[in-house]
């Protein structure tokens, strides 16, 4: 089953890795999940610019090097490894909208 991580490294938007003004993480009805999409947000505005999700294989492997190469606290990786290998249920492309909306469980 794909995860957050499989969906911010496969998913692009021409041909560009999605801006976190893109990505809307929301329930299967479609209403926005304010907590999860902020800490998505929070990854890859932050976060991702120390790393290039193309070089890695899994959301371990991406903490690890953000643990390498960030001064960010344990539970704020913590934080990004559970959003990061949270299950989605689908995806839905909102063009005239301008955005990507993961669907999740939560």
């Amino acid at each position: 089953m794909p995860t957050i991580f499989t969906i911010l490294k496969f998913v692009s938007v021409n041909h560009q890795p999605m801006a976190s003004s893109q990505v809307i993480i929301t329930d299967a009805t479609g209403k926005p999940n304010g907590l999860l999409s902020d800490l998505v947000h929070d990854l890859i505005n932050d976060a991702l610019l120390f790393v290039n999700l193309a070089d890695l294989e899994t959301p371990e492997e991406l903490v690890a090097k953000l643990h390498e190469h960030t001064p960010l606290p344990n539970d704020v990786l913590d934080e990004y490894g559970k959003i990061l290998t949270e299950p989605c249920f689908g995806l839905n492309v909102a063009p005239q909208k301008d955005t990507v909306e993961i669907v999740v469980h939560r």
